[in-house]
């Protein structure tokens, strides 16, 4: 690989977004980035949503793998430099792929062989492919690599992210949520689903309980429920230009999957919608674009035989695997949820993933395995007056997608696969819960606990009613007792905190709150 050699440039955390506004010849104004009028009449091209990384894990060879993301302004081709050192005194130059019109100008690298457990620094370039003499201003960004023994460990989970209504508002300092987490200083952010709500449209202003009113920055795609490629990706460009989520990108890695707002509320892959906000009813095409646009927008790994597949590990060091699961593209229709047997449309994870999920656990040597799921397994997510979201139907046996959920646990409890924990939000409130098989209708599986956290920026619910089949006990639970759609001035506004101590390998969960209160903490100690 090639090194070069640069003049040293000091660069901290807090510096970060002003460097990436000036290197991406993007101006601030108000909270949001715009293009630079002298940038861009100088012919350069522009990086016009700063620069994301993503998906740190184990590399093909003894090395630490990371994405990096980014867009241009025009078609033009990724370069990267990276550095374990804030002054890029030596620096690794990687050239990436072209960015060009067919992927929205968005160019994502996989970098290799990088060291375990180091601080990395990168700037990140666009080459002119009009006039490859001409090379934008660079961007820098860092991340931490997975550590190559046992360290201690600090990330952060949520989800949610402008939905009911609730968008940039400059006023009220934009999506301040992200900045709390960015001042915890995580290894990385798990974002549980619902990265964007291209379902719901945003409104200039929104009237608050109170008399005073919410304004949103409202851009064309931001206007209108999303329908075309275009519309989707500009529901992810929308989220770029608040500078509180451009400092977080630039300094955390976002590990992402999706949940059903990232294509229309409560969606399954044969849904046919009767919404006449709608000129296109076909969810699968919709999905397909939705797919498409998530996967341009978020620093994700792609997978060549399956380019669309959201289902993932990621190896973080010897104490931590992350398994990602996707409850939306495997699920049969929603329904009453009371089948008697799995299959059909009773399935939920579906058959390849959970043959996946079994796998990759029995593999793991990680002590902890966090399974990052998009729905809570016990809180009843309802579709209507009869029909179910997620695997909860109500108490009793096992019954429809629960089917799924119980042959996971069945196989985790049966292989002695210990220390698994699942985290989650899609609720827009947080809770604890201990899912116990003494107080369980099925009772075949391990105990443990499920934590939910969110939403970030979105709209205050809950809390659900809970479904006994696999024993859940609510331990914690902080939500707006039963009012609806709280804005996110209202302060229930939640993340999750986790930290593995290198040492002991105790996992301490915490949830928290914007305004970065602990409400509640558990130290869990690891089985051996």
């Amino acid at each position: 690989m090639q090194r070069i050699r640069f003049v040293p440039t000091r660069i901290n955390r807090r510096g970060f977004l002003a460097g990436t506004a000036m290197g991406a010849g993007l101006v601030a104004a108000g909270g949001l980035l715009f293009p630079r009028p002298g940038i861009a009449q100088s012919g350069r091209p522009v990086i016009t949503h700063g620069v994301q990384s993503g998906d740190i894990s184990a590399g093909r060879r003894a090395g630490q793998r990371a994405v990096i993301w980014s867009r241009a302004d025009r078609p033009s081709r990724l370069h990267v430099e990276w550095s374990t050192t804030e002054s890029f005194a030596e620096t690794h130059r990687v050239q990436g792929p072209a960015a060009l019109p067919e992927t929205d100008l968005t160019a994502k690298l996989d970098l290799d062989d990088l060291p375990a457990g180091q601080h990395i620094f990168y700037r990140v370039q666009f080459q002119d492919l009009g006039d490859v003499n001409v090379m934008s201003e660079p961007v820098i960004g860092s991340f931490r690599t997975a550590p190559g023994e046992k360290r201690d460990i600090n990330f952060v989970w949520t989800g949610d992210t402008c939905g009911q209504g609730w968008g940039i508002n400059l006023d009220w300092g934009g999506m301040k949520g992200y900045a709390t987490m960015l001042a915890n200083d995580p290894a990385f952010m798990i974002h549980s689903g619902d990265n964007i709500y291209a379902d719901g449209p945003i409104q200039e202003e929104v009237t608050l309980a109170d008399g005073t009113l919410w304004r949103n920055v409202v851009t064309e795609e931001k206007s209108k429920v999303a329908e075309t490629l275009d519309d989707f990706r500009g529901n992810y460009k929308y989220n770029l230009t608040d500078t509180n989520v451009l400092a977080f990108n630039a300094a955390v890695p976002v590990f992402s999957q999706w949940d059903d707002h990232e294509t229309v509320n409560n969606w399954y892959p044969n849904e046919v919608l009767l919404d006449d906000r709608y000129t296109e009813r076909s969810v699968a095409l919709l999905s397909a674009r939705s797919n498409r646009a998530f996967q341009e927008f978020m620093p994700t790994r792609q997978f060549a035989m399956d380019p669309e597949r959201i289902h993932r590990t990621i190896h973080y060091g010897p104490s931590l695997d992350v398994f990602f699961l996707d409850m939306r593209r495997f699920r049969g229709n929603n329904s009453p949820n009371a089948q008697q047997a799995a299959g059909g449309d009773a399935a939920f994870l579906g058959d390849d993933q959970i043959a996946w999920l079994k796998t990759a656990l029995l593999n793991s040597r990680a002590t902890w395995k966090v399974i990052a799921a998009d729905m809570p397994i016990g809180i009843i997510v309802r579709d209507g007056e009869t029909d179910f979201e997620n695997s909860s139907n109500g108490d009793g046996p096992v019954l429809g997608r629960e089917h799924d959920i119980a042959e996971v646990l069945r196989f985790i409890h049966h292989n002695g696969i210990k220390n698994t924990v699942w985290l989650t939000a899609d609720v827009h409130y947080t809770a604890a819960h201990y899912y116990d098989p003494n107080k369980a209708q099925f009772q075949d599986f391990s105990p443990f606990w499920e934590f939910v956290s969110g939403p970030i920026h979105a709209g205050s619910f809950g809390p659900g009613d809970m479904d006994n089949t696999f024993g859940p006990q609510v331990m914690y639970s902080k939500d707006p007792a039963g009012e609806a759609n709280l804005p996110p001035s209202a302060g229930l506004q939640f993340f999750g905190h986790v930290h593995i101590d290198g040492a002991t390998e105790v996992m301490t969960v915490t949830l928290k709150d914007i305004a970065d209160q602990d409400l509640w903490s558990i130290d869990l100690q690891p089985e051996v």
